[in-house]
């Protein structure tokens, strides 16, 4: 049976890129129905803010399925990127990084065998853009991680690591610094990771698995991240590997499955028929993977690597002066259907069964929970030593007391640190008096007394859930 694809040429190199893919799955007769639309450039040029048409999110609604060359963003139009669009409208919360070692293509390690997949969180984090300016010198970022898009993205990493019978995975989080948020995704894969009792499970700072990818990269097998660490290490390993040129993605949600190159446009390169079309051939091979079109897949990926193995490469790696052309290089790939390249078994592979989604949003449910103080944000030019006192004077009979006082996270007042060159932009910290739960009315007390002295901004309730603190310290906090 026929899959339907909705295929977007793109911007720049991309069509030549798309193109050449397109033949060469064509070619391979993986039974394919391809449904051409349009996003990026030309639609931001007819006034379509988002860059992308109705007409292709019909498609993709339909096929549920699509390959794509990479979409420029026009400066000075367009209120945002094209791709962005897709990833949220679609929700592909999975974006799957795979770098392999490829014949022919020398680099600093080459040899060494690296086969690695970097699998990254892709809705959540810094990246879901919520920014403020607090005060005018001060910005804001927040930082969202769910448990329930943790739970999806680790169980995605631990069932494509047994899709492609891989052995490991780990996780790369900086959950000694950020205890909550990156700490989740960390608490999470350690729950979970015992339901797949085949695969080997361990967690890794992520300062230390940047690290380790530059000095010892093939012990790695799986990585599962947060967004933009997975944004920082994906470019890296794929640098590894011979760069950008080389590197496949998908973007996957539920029922929606969306596969690119990871390079840019490059428009200075556009329509002179030199560009490498390897990343989106890679991504073609994974999207034929996730199709069930298994032999396909492997006839058109032993075939790159035999092309690649026996020099036939492209002006990125070899020089533009002496490369072969895109479509010669489709041509090449399409006569060593049926070829293969010694020491480079392809991964066969099974689709891959992702998480069923889950409709309620509430995914954690205490059995207790108590607001047991307030952090009021407030924006001041007073030194520490100044503004502690008129706060204190002006709580001195509220429901809480002031705590302590943080400058970009570290205690400042009361006997805070003195060495810090200070902004104005601090975190006031205020607890109740007793037990029992601080109801609103006493937080609008409190807001209205610290407003009579000085400018807030922002307030966030400090939370007990099943008697533990949901809410960390300062830096000189007791």
């Amino acid at each position: 049976m026929a899959s339907q694809v909705t295929l977007i040429p793109g911007d720049g190199v991309g069509p030549e890129c798309v193109a050449a893919a397109r033949r060469i799955i064509d070619a391979s007769g993986a039974p394919i129905e391809w449904d051409e639309q349009e996003a990026g450039e030309t639609v931001f040029r007819r006034g379509i803010a988002s860059g992308v048409p109705q007409e292709t999110i019909d498609s993709i609604t339909r096929t549920r399925t699509v390959l794509k060359g990479p979409l420029g963003t026009p400066v000075g139009f367009g209120e945002k990127s094209a791709n962005v669009t897709l990833r949220k409208l679609f929700e592909t919360y999975a974006n799957i990084r795979p770098v392999r070692e490829l014949p022919g293509v020398t680099t600093r390690y080459s040899g060494s065998g690296i086969d690695l997949v970097v699998v990254r969180e892709n809705v959540e984090d810094l990246y879901a853009g919520i920014e403020h300016m607090q005060t005018p010198g001060v910005a804001q970022c927040l930082k969202l991680i769910s448990r329930k898009g943790s739970e999806k993205i680790v169980r995605t990493a631990f069932e494509y690591a047994r899709s492609e019978g891989r052995r490991s995975v780990a996780c790369a989080t900086k959950s000694n610094i950020m205890k909550l948020t990156e700490g989740e995704l960390k608490r999470t894969f350690e729950r979970i990771a015992p339901e797949y009792p085949d695969i080997e499970a361990r967690h890794i700072i992520i300062d230390n698995a940047a690290h380790q990818l530059v000095k010892r990269p093939e012990q790695f097998d799986v990585i599962v991240t947060t967004n933009m660490n997975g944004d920082i290490l994906s470019d890296l390993t794929s640098a590894l590997v011979g760069g950008l040129g080389f590197a496949p993605s998908a973007n996957l949600g539920s029922g929606v499955a969306i596969f690119e190159a990871v390079h840019g446009s490059a428009p200075k390169y556009a329509g002179q028929n030199v560009i490498n079309p390897t990343a989106v051939i890679l991504s073609s091979v994974m999207m034929l993977k996730h199709l069930g079109h298994v032999d396909e897949a492997e006839t058109i990926e032993n075939a790159l690597f035999a092309t690649v193995a026996a020099g036939t490469l492209t002006g990125d790696v070899v020089g533009y002066d002496s490369g072969v052309s895109t479509t010669d290089f489709a041509s090449a790939i399409i006569d060593n259907f049926g070829r293969s390249a010694e020491g480079y078994p392809v991964r066969r592979g099974r689709p891959l069964a992702l998480p069923s989604p889950v409709e309620n949003p509430v995914t954690v449910t205490p059995t207790s929970r108590r607001v047991v103080g307030v952090d009021v944000f407030i924006e001041s030019g007073m030194l520490p030593h100044e503004l502690g006192p008129e706060l204190e004077a002006a709580t001195s009979d509220a429901a809480v007391y002031l705590k302590m006082i943080s400058n970009r996270g570290t205690k400042v007042y009361p006997d805070g640190n003195t060495n810090i060159d200070m902004v104005d932009h601090y975190r006031c910290r205020f607890m109740q008096r007793g037990d029992g739960d601080l109801d609103r009315a006493a937080i609008r007390d409190l807001l209205a007394r610290v407003e009579s002295r000085v400018n807030w901004m922002h307030v966030e309730l400090l939370q007990e859930f099943d008697g533990e603190p949901s809410f960390t310290k300062a830096q000189g906090e007791d």
